[in-house]
């Protein structure tokens, strides 16, 4: 069961549910790449102060869940502000960083980029809409991101329970 710590800033209640560490599965597809599966492991930690840190690596699997490569790795703080207000700040390990904004309510997260940066050698990601949801005491969430020229689209979505 799930426990509140007692030191969790009021801005934070509508995020608190994602508190903890969290691991399971999912898939990737897009149409410069091809369609994977892979492993993933988040942890959301806080302090008493109004933000989550937030950090996220996953690994590709094959067709029997056997590790074949280390994959993405993400890490940032989620702002927690007044009524459900949030903003987000990612660094990413292949080059990028992104500021979200979005809200919370009710076991649900939904998040838009406001800005995206990259390094030279990053592949250009332009924008994204991440939405994260409490269902039946697991973590679901989806990310669609517009890159290498595409629009906007579906590119990772997983089911992650709580560790």
């Amino acid at each position: 069961m799930f426990h509140i710590p007692s030191n969790l800033h009021p801005n934070c209640g509508p995020v608190a549910w994602l508190l903890g560490t969290w691991g399971g599965s999912g898939q990737g597809d897009y149409p410069t790449i091809e369609p994977y599966s892979y492993q993933q492991e988040i942890v959301f930690q806080q302090d008493g102060r109004p933000f989550l840190h937030y950090f996220s690596k996953s690994w590709v699997v094959d067709e029997n869940g056997e590790k074949v490569r280390d994959a993405a790795q993400e890490t940032g703080f989620l702002r927690c502000l007044e009524g459900g207000k949030i903003e987000m700040v990612l660094a990413h390990n292949t080059g990028f960083s992104e500021i979200w904004y979005g809200v919370a309510e009710a076991g649900k997260m939904e998040l838009h980029t406001a800005g995206v940066g990259f390094t030279e050698t990053a592949k250009e990601v332009t924008a994204g809409h991440r939405l994260y949801g409490n269902v039946e005491g697991d973590l679901l969430y989806a990310y669609d991101m517009e890159a290498m020229g595409q629009g906007l689209q579906p590119h990772l979505w997983a089911r992650l329970q709580r560790q």
